[in-house]
């Protein structure tokens, strides 16, 4: 798909004006429109050329050259070569001479900032009408009434017919007229070429200097990604270390959780070496603790049935001031109170006699009555 090319005459360096008439260069054809109307009609792939009046070039050596310090040090180099101060001119940096210099273009910022604002979309390329203008020597091409200098040469600038003489010595040889056939070329000149479209010739040429560069650059899909990569590789490298912990810290877990099961099933085998299958421990342990519990509290409830039964024959004559069970050892102790020892020994015997073990502890005199610690069972 063949770019198309905005041609922006002498006035443009006025200022932006969206009816300032231009010329359009679109599939061979120039034509001349409204800016506001070329740029309906330009779509998305297109060039814009600057006049030559509103630019600066000029050749310098740079003290560097890695890419990421050149945009620092344009400022310091091209500095005393502008009439303006440099801060306020954007900077494009361009093709390397034979001899080792780089070409510069400075342009106001302020001046192409309000072309471009005027863009329904931005150019893919910002060009200037003389520096399109195709090498070796010296090339001339009248154009909006004057006549376009460029070539080898450091200079890119307008001239008129009468100053050329002057300017004729200073210039690279050989000196090349491009022109129509009604046209009279400059003297002195080396050669004349017949051009019958200059816009359309000019638009043919290679783009050899670019300045949509730094804040002027064309923005694309790509360039976009590009902006962000740095940025999705911080997160990407977050994300790939956050996974290396998760999974460092879910074996250390599996771990730990495996030997706290060995540990469990072990103290199992050994609580419980009648069991022999483990199915689910956690369940198993359960029902032996609910089994446990339930045994104390039936063993419970029989000593207190038989004590009960033993203390009604004895005829309500002996009373129980406390009671102590120990499901651990399984035995019941009672401190128990009757009026003398006869009633204890009686209560012993009836406690035995219904197959229980029974303890008399030492009994002791409190006031009318005798108090004694009865242990059953264990």
């Amino acid at each position: 798909m063949s770019q198309t090319y905005v041609f922006l005459p002498p006035a443009a360096c006025v200022g932006a004006q969206d009816d300032l008439p231009v010329q359009r260069v679109a599939g061979g054809v120039s034509d001349s429109l409204l800016f506001s109307d070329a740029q309906a009609q330009c779509g998305g792939n297109w060039v814009l050329v600057l006049p030559v009046e509103a630019v600066t070039a000029c050749a310098v050596n740079l003290p560097t050259r890695k890419a990421r310090w050149l945009r620092q040090a344009l400022p310091f180099v091209v500095e005393e070569l502008l009439a303006e101060d440099v801060e306020l001119m954007h900077l494009a940096l361009g093709e390397q001479l034979a001899d080792g210099r780089h070409r510069v273009f400075a342009v106001r910022r302020s001046w192409l900032a309000g072309w471009l604002a005027l863009c329904a979309t931005p150019p893919q390329a910002i060009a200037v009408d003389a520096d399109l203008l195709p090498v070796p020597g010296s090339a001339l091409l009248p154009l909006h009434g004057r006549w376009l200098l460029g070539g080898e040469n450091v200079a890119r600038m307008a001239v008129q017919a009468q100053s050329w003489p002057q300017l004729s010595p200073l210039c690279a040889q050989p000196q090349v007229a491009w022109c129509g056939p009604e046209q009279s070329p400059l003297q002195p000149i080396d050669e004349v070429k017949a051009v019958v479209e200059p816009f359309v010739w000019l638009a043919q040429q290679p783009l050899r200097n670019n300045l949509a560069q730094g804040e002027f650059a064309a923005q694309s899909a790509g360039g976009q990604w590009q902006r962000w990569r740095p940025l999705l590789g911080v997160v990407g490298l977050w994300l790939v270390l956050q996974w290396g912990f998760n999974l460092a810290q879910g074996w250390h877990l599996q771990r730990q959780a495996d030997h706290y099961a060995s540990s469990s099933a072990a103290l199992y085998k050994e609580l419980f070496p009648q069991d022999s299958k483990l199915i689910n421990l956690r369940a198993q342990f359960d029902q032996h603790l609910q089994a446990g519990a339930g045994g104390g509290q039936a063993r419970l409830l029989g000593l207190l049935a038989q004590v009960s039964g033993a203390l009604a024959a004895e005829g309500r004559q002996v009373q129980i001031s406390q009671v102590d069970f120990s499901e651990a050892r399984g035995d019941l102790a009672l401190q128990v109170q009757a009026p003398g020892f006869a009633e204890l020994e009686r209560l012993r015997e009836r406690l035995e006699g219904g197959g229980l073990a029974v303890q008399l502890g030492s009994a002791s005199r409190e006031g009318s009555g005798v108090s004694a610690r009865v242990v059953i069972g264990g």
